[in-house]
């Protein structure tokens, strides 16, 4: 059992495993996310809220100060298109459209507070 253990350990070693943002609107951030992505929310009183993409949890926490900038942030999507379309419907702002990388497929976007983030794709 304990080498068990001690392999899932090292599995999730050094892997991103949750990401807060500071937003200025929980309301706002929620229905952004919800419709562009689909997330899922569980409240923790009025000023953090916890996010699940199904695979990865993070959190919006409205008791610091909004700092855009920082590590970009890379989502997964199966269909570009799509998604972006999602996103600018939902508020967002496409500041780089879809363009080919090595790798793949890729846009960028700004969230309702400023926060550049990207969706990637290997098709």
């Amino acid at each position: 059992m304990e080498a068990i253990m001690n392999a899932a350990s090292r599995n999730h070693d050094r892997c991103i495993n949750y990401i807060e943002f500071n937003v200025s609107d929980m309301a706002r951030t929620k229905e952004f996310y919800g419709r562009a992505f689909g997330w899922t929310f569980t409240d923790y009183g009025p000023d953090y809220c916890e996010f699940t993409d199904a695979r990865m949890k993070g959190g919006f926490d409205a008791t610091a100060p909004v700092t855009p900038g920082g590590p970009l942030v890379v989502l997964y999507g199966d269909d570009l298109p799509d998604i972006q379309a999602g996103i600018a419907a939902a508020g967002g702002k496409i500041v780089k459209p879809i363009f080919e990388f090595p790798g793949g497929h890729r846009f960028h976007f700004f969230d309702p507070d400023g926060y550049e983030l990207a969706v990637w794709s290997e098709v």
